[in-house]
């Protein structure tokens, strides 16, 4: 099954969906707080500036044209708020830059009447203006806007620290979360591996992963029971059946006369022998040694094994200095079965079996390439080759065997941390290919 091109695992997706849940509850809120904060400082600024802007106006109203010039020089030497008079050519902006700002304005030109006009600059110099009119005279009210606005650059620390602690906290509740799935993945991984020493933690305090990891660590139990019962029962399947097999081959060699009869016996014992020692190489687990290994002289120890030329010929192309990380003896059981099966089932037109060996590096990759030149697989079959006990076409079953060599084949290049390929190559025959890791 192909995976899918963007895979996230159960940390990143956990905690992206925990992070932007946060970010836009810290978004919402924020949002939240300026409208409802807006509306209520709207109309108690515009309540503040209306009262100045009235007791400006009473106290120009009450005083005749010599008197009010001196109420405006008056008004003018403040600090605060001042007083000026408006004049037709004065160039005023408006002051509804934000929300705020127009609901302000709003509020002013409902309290002081709808000619009221509130700008945030009057000739280039800014503040908060305010033009009202005291019968045929307009005059202007100014004072600071630093007090009847929202204070956005700090609500915009603030967020950014909020939205800085939502990132830290899910990160930290995430890993909280994921670290017991992890750990029970780390512990499957061991159990697939053969360790059945994988042990959880039984005392936390989730009742939901303690019932988990208990069930977990009892399986552990069982399937390492299981493991070593299952040695000790092959160990003795072993010995019954090849004592009375060597006894077999002992009574033929000494009680039948002919000679072509106690060949083909000595042929079916050694068949038998052979199948036993298939079934104990697939079910027997071996204890690795990775190591730096030439390739080339390990192929070249197994195919010395195959001394008759008239059955099979193993021409070996890889480069002397290729290394990779492998255990010696899974290696060559990898080799043997390989070179075995090529033997029994690669031959064509009667004679022996053509045999190529090369490599390939890609990264830190070595690829061993391993081809014979028969008849080949039906393309339909090639996916269960390596299923125990399946056979082929008759073209490629024309030996007896016990169907287990390639499947021994892909069990041990797992347990080598590597990959295997088969298929059927160009030209004729089939090809396998096993990627193991590159040593330096």
């Amino acid at each position: 099954m192909p995976r899918p091109q963007l895979a996230l695992n159960l940390f990143w997706r956990t905690f992206a969906l925990l992070a932007l849940l946060l970010a836009g509850g810290v978004l919402a809120w924020q949002q939240t707080f300026k409208v409802l904060e807006a509306e209520p400082r709207a109309l108690e600024a515009a309540q503040q500036l209306a009262g100045l802007v009235n007791l400006s106006r009473v106290a120009l109203a009450d005083t005749d044209s010599i008197n009010r010039v001196a109420v405006l020089s008056s008004l003018a030497r403040s600090e605060t708020v001042q007083v000026r008079v408006a004049e037709a050519h004065d160039r005023w902006q408006p002051y509804d830059s934000s929300d705020f700002a127009k609901q302000l304005a709003a509020e002013m030109r409902g309290r002081l009447g709808p000619d009221t006009v509130v700008a945030r600059s009057v000739n280039g110099t800014p503040g908060l203006w305010v033009r009202f009119n005291i019968g045929q005279d307009a005059y202007w009210l100014q004072t600071s806007a630093r007090p009847f606005s929202i204070a956005n650059s700090t609500n915009s620390w603030w967020l950014l620290i909020a939205l800085i602690g939502t990132v830290l906290g899910s990160a930290a509740i995430t890993r909280l979360i994921n670290q017991p799935l992890r750990d029970l993945s780390l512990a499957a991984h061991r159990i697939r591996e053969g360790e059945y020493d994988s042990v959880l933690d039984e005392s936390t305090r989730t009742s939901e992963i303690r019932d988990v990891n208990m069930g977990f660590n009892r399986m552990a139990r069982e399937l390492a029971k299981m493991e070593e019962d299952r040695t000790v029962m092959l160990a003795g399947i072993s010995h019954d059946l090849r004592t009375p097999l060597a006894r077999l081959r002992l009574e033929a060699e000494m009680s039948v006369p002919d000679e072509q009869a106690r060949q083909f016996m000595a042929q079916d014992i050694d068949q038998l022998d052979a199948i036993i020692h298939k079934f104990m190489d697939y079910a027997r687990p071996s204890e690795l040694q990775l190591q730096p290994l030439l390739l080339g002289e390990v192929v070249d120890r197994v195919a010395q094994g195959f001394r008759e030329p008239q059955q099979i010929r193993i021409q070996n192309g890889v480069q002397s200095d290729f290394k990779v990380w492998a255990d010696d003896t899974e290696l060559g059981r990898v080799l043997l079965n390989l070179f075995e099966n090529a033997r029994r089932y690669g031959r064509a037109d009667d004679g022996p079996a053509q045999v190529e060996v090369t490599a390939s590096i890609s990264g830190n990759w070595v690829h061993l390439l391993v081809r014979d030149h028969g008849n080949g697989v039906p393309s339909d079959k090639l996916a269960k080759l390596t299923t125990p006990f399946f056979r082929g076409d008759a073209a490629r079953t024309a030996a007896n065997g016990a169907g287990l060599g390639l499947a021994i084949v892909e069990k041990s290049v797992q347990r080598l941390g590597g990959q295997l390929e088969i298929g059927n190559a160009e030209g004729g025959g089939l090809f396998a290919v096993i990627k193991l890791q590159k040593a330096s």
